[in-house]
This record gives C-alpha cells, sequence and structure tokens, in this order.
C-alpha cells in the first residue's frame, strides 16, 4: 500500500499536482509547532488526500470509497476520471475502477455526523478527554506491539484467527493465495488457498478459524461452502451441503466449528475429524437470526457470541445487534445500537467480536474506528474503548493464548497485535 505524508508548506511528498482548479481553493493547514499526533492523525482522516480539503456530508466534499479502498471526495473523484468520467485511477495505489464503482464511504459520513456542523474533535465526539480513562471497568490498556502484512502483503483481508497451541496467526485476504499464516515473531510461513475453481481452491474468503488439532478453518462465500486444511495447506475436507451463504465462524476449546449462515439467518455446530478429512455432525444449533455473521467463542465458558445485521429503514441506517448465547444456547444478554447509544453519544456499527479470557466481550467498531469492550453479559452495558486510535477499518478480532488482542484492519490491509501497557 502506498502512503504519503503531507510537507509542511506544500504537497504530499511523491505526489502529482492536485486536479487543475483545485489547488487556489486549499485551505491553511492547521498544523503547528506544538500540535499533538493525535490533532495530526485527525486533520488527516478528515480532510481529502487530494485536494486536503475537509469532508463534508454531500456535495463535492462528500467521502467516496474507490474499490481499491482509499479515499476521496467526490470532486476529486471527478476530476481524476476526465470530463467523460469513465474511469479513474487512484492517485495511492494507481489501480483503475470505473466512476460508477465509487461508493458513499459510511464510517466517514457518520463520522461527520457525530462530529456535527460545529466540527468537534475525534476525541471529544468519542468522549474522551485529554489524559482521562476509559469508562467502566475492564480491561487495561493497550499498546500497539507488532504490525503484520501491509498492502502487497494481505490484500483486502475479511478474517483473522490465532492459533493456541502454537502462536501462529492466520489471515484470510483476497491475494492469489488467500490463506496467509504467520509465526509469533511476525515472519511468513506459509501462503495457501489458490484463487480458482477447484475442489481445494477459495473463490471468497469471509472468516478463518484455527481448531485445536491444528487445522485452518475458511468460509468461502464465493462457493458457500466451508473448507478445511492443514497447516501445509493440503485441503482436508470442503462441506458445501446445506449452506446458503456461510459467513462467521470461531472453534471450540472441543475443536468442533460454530458457524454463521448469514442469508439462512442461523448458527451451526460442526463436527469433523479434521485429521482424516471426514464430517461427523453438521446441526443448526439456532435459527431466526437476522443476517449473522461475525462470530466468537468463549474459551473458557464456551458461550456463543454473534453479531447481527439489522435490516435498514432508510439510506444509510443499517445497524448491528450483539448476541450472548450459553454453551447450550440460551440468550443471556443482547447489545443493539439503540442501547449503545444510550451510554455512547455515537451509532456503533460492529464489525468483528471475542471474548477475552474473563468473558469479556470486545467488539471492532468501525464508525469510531475503535475497539470496544462491552463488558460480561450480565454487566451490559458496559462501554471501555480499548483502542480508540491507529485503526482505519477494523475487521476482525482475536486474542492469542498469552492474552494478547489481534485486530484485523482491512483499511490498511495489515493484522496489528496489542498487549497491555
Amino acid at each position: 500500500r502506498c502512503s504519503f505524508r503531507k510537507n509542511r508548506g506544500g504537497r504530499p511528498a511523491g505526489r502529482t499536482a492536485p486536479p487543475p482548479g483545485r489547488l487556489s481553493q486549499r485551505r491553511p493547514r492547521l498544523t503547528a509547532a506544538g500540535m499533538a499526533a493525535e490533532d495530526e492523525a485527525e486533520l488527516s482522516l478528515l480532510e481529502c488526500r487530494v485536494c486536503f480539503e475537509r469532508y463534508g456530508p454531500g456535495g463535492e466534499r462528500r467521502p467516496r470509497n474507490l474499490p481499491c479502498g482509499h479515499v476521496l471526495c467526490r470532486g476529486c473523484v471527478g476530476a481524476l476520471s476526465g470530463p467523460q468520467r469513465r474511469r479513474v485511477e487512484c492517485p495511492f495505489c494507481r489501480r483503475a475502477c470505473g466512476s460508477a464503482e465509487t461508493s458513499d464511504c459510511l464510517p466517514l459520513l457518520q463520522l461527520l455526523e457525530v462530529l456535527g456542523p460545529a466540527g468537534d474533535s475525534v476525541p471529544s465526539a468519542l468522549g474522551r478527554s485529554g489524559g482521562g480513562e476509559a469508562a467502566g471497568p475492564g480491561p487495561a490498556g493497550l499498546g500497539l506491539r507488532l504490525s503484520l502484512g501491509g498492502w502487497g502483503s494481505l490484500v483486502n483481508p475479511t478474517g483473522v484467527a490465532a492459533c493456541r497451541r502454537s502462536g501462529r496467526l492466520v489471515a484470510a485476504h483476497d491475494g492469489k493465495k488467500r490463506i496467509h499464516v504467520f509465526g509469533p515473531s511476525g515472519t511468513c510461513l506459509q501462503r495457501f488457498g489458490e484463487r480458482g475453481d477447484a475442489g481445494n481452491d477459495i473463490k471468497y474468503p469471509l472468516d478463518v478459524t484455527v481448531t485445536s488439532d491444528g487445522h485452518v478453518v475458511v468460509t468461502d462465500g464465493g462457493d458457500r461452502a466451508v473448507k478445511a486444511f492443514d497447516f501445509d495447506g493440503r485441503g482436508v475436507l470442503a462441506v458445501r451441503e446445506g449452506f446458503c451463504l456461510p459467513w462467521g465462524l470461531d472453534a471450540t476449546p472441543e475443536g468442533e466449528v460454530i458457524l454463521s449462515d448469514s442469508e439462512a439467518g442461523a448458527l451451526y455446530r460442526l463436527t469433523a475429524d479434521f485429521k482424516n478429512g471426514k464430517l461427523k455432525k453438521c446441526q443448526m444449533i439456532r435459527s431466526q437470526l437476522t443476517s449473522p455473521r461475525g462470530v466468537a467463542v468463549s474459551q473458557t465458558l464456551g458461550a456463543v457470541a454473534v453479531i447481527e445485521h439489522l435490516k435498514a429503514q432508510g439510506p444509510n441506517s443499517s445497524s448491528t445487534r450483539v448476541k450472548i448465547f450459553s454453551a447450550e444456547m440460551d440468550l443471556v444478554g443482547q447489545m443493539d445500537s439503540f442501547g449503545l447509544n444510550l451510554v455512547f453519544p455515537s451509532k456503533i456499527h460492529t464489525t468483528a467480536v471475542a471474548f477475552d479470557k474473563e468473558g469479556r466481550v470486545i467488539v471492532t467498531d468501525v464508525c469510531s474506528q475503535a475497539v470496544i469492550c462491552l463488558g460480561k453479559p450480565e454487566e451490559f452495558p458496559i462501554f471501555n474503548p480499548l483502542i480508540s486510535h491507529g485503526l482505519s477499518y477494523p475487521v476482525g478480532l482475536t486474542y492469542t493464548a498469552n492474552n494478547s488482542l489481534v485486530v484485523l484492519d482491512s483499511g490498511d490491509h495489515s493484522i496489528k497485535i496489542y498487549s497491555s501497557t
């Protein structure tokens, strides 16, 4: 991934000039000698990196996603696409796309809505003061220890998992080889899962987990299947029957896999002898869910968390709900965006969920680009931001055996590992 830093006195280093007619409109930079790094990051987040204008909710300043994942304002998309508005070349990674392939950047639009017309700062919108502590009980503060991957190594990653026995990390992404295995020190150990239509190929991976006996299990949305591999990349099992759209999954301590089917609105428990490639049982354990996706299993209690994606009642109004089930699949707690709004003045859109070793529920929020502790199910609602800066678009979560928190950041195509500070 190409990234560019803006020079204090002019254009970003290594960049060409802004689109014609835009340079004269550039507003003065707000940097000063004593500006904090967090303020600088906020300016970078809220500004188009081509014209340096602040994003806005409408008109030429409305933020637009390119298929490569980079974001520009609508005006720059139009300027870069030329008078016929047919093709756009991303000024950062040079990937070409059609103008019709761009879309509204919903996380930025929702953040602008939170900040309001007064333009409050991101920390104040997140309920944080300059040196204040997060609200509510929960884990200690976390610091970034290691970052893996990056553009060119991981391409639009969608899932991450940890092998508790070996310490290896596994990421599912959109590269030529869909599964990327990292060692505990961050070195690349293996790549496998070819892109293609053969039996053990992977068309479109949505999530990944690692079983207690060391097998990598992937949901393939393109093939509507669940596929298992050993750590050498050999396909050992593919289950294609009975699924509408398998999405999220996580392994239980006993080596089973809990799986969500987004279109069927159901959770399944998959039991298999992965070593010998034999499916023993695939049982529906919960139905009548609303587009369930992310799934997590508590390694200590056996509880199951699932993220439902609720249907939108209007434009850009989709929301999410986290449901917690006991090991016996009884509903023991839930929290939706409305409930979180009662304790946090912002819309929460969760994309991934995990349990820490104490049984607390941890989620990602792509609106505030944060990782949040919701507490134990009996404590809902708790709101404790664990990571509130340094993330772009967090879509995956897992914990390692030594209790490090692993965050998959699809926005900059990386895996970020945090430990207690």
